[in-house]
């Protein structure tokens, strides 16, 4: 695989922290990738979710509608780290001293706790709206679909290097076609779409 063509998405980044044997599978074994349930039903609730929004105020987000522009479904990507994805909604605002914000809002399904895979996807999309569009990505928000709140995360220097880290070792992965040893918690085997082809682990 040529380096320049190998662009990672951020769902790859969210995906490696995960368990990193799930992009081994994409880009060494891509023809074993099943469509799920769970992905057709997740599409679907992003649907539902951008209508709700519209209708929002940003008062979730701490803003009054007059302080925030929303996007929804901004592409955005970055030569400098390798990746591309598609924000769920970025928020512009106009900085008193005329610098543009951009805050990213990814949406999640479940009300557990923000684990540090969606933190490292949030901070990606901050990147990748400051590298495309410009401006200044300090923070975002990670809004739940179940109980329609929004946690703010703030996009410091050190979950900016974890992504550029992460995207490092799964470039090296894919390249030496190198499949990793299986996640440390068997519990993201359970509901695994690979499960079957991982028979070290189960």
């Amino acid at each position: 695989m040529n380096e320049a063509e190998l662009v990672f998405t951020v769902t790859d980044l969210k995906q490696y922290t995960y368990c990193p044997r799930i992009v081994f599978y994409t880009y060494c074994l891509p023809l074993l990738r099943p469509t799920t349930y769970k992905m057709e039903a997740g599409a679907r609730a992003h649907e539902r979710a951008e209508k709700r929004e519209r209708r929002r105020t940003l008062a979730a987000y701490g803003l009054e509608v007059e302080d925030g522009r929303r996007h929804f479904d901004v592409w955005v990507a970055s030569e400098e780290i390798g990746l591309r994805g598609r924000v769920d909604m970025a928020i512009e605002v106009e900085g008193q001293n005329g610098e543009r914000e951009w805050i990213p809002v990814d949406y999640k399904q479940t009300a557990r706790k923000t684990g540090k895979h969606v933190r490292r996807q949030l901070a990606a999309y901050g990147m990748m709206l400051e590298e495309t569009l410009g401006g200044r990505a300090r923070r975002g928000f990670i809004y739940s679909l179940v109980t329609r709140k929004a946690e703010e995360v703030r996009l410091t220097e050190r979950l900016r290097g974890e992504v550029r880290e992460v995207t490092l070792a799964m470039r090296e992965m894919v390249e030496r076609e190198r499949m990793p040893a299986p996640s440390r918690s068997r519990r993201p085997c359970v509901n695994c779409e690979f499960r079957r082809f991982c028979n070290d682990v189960l």
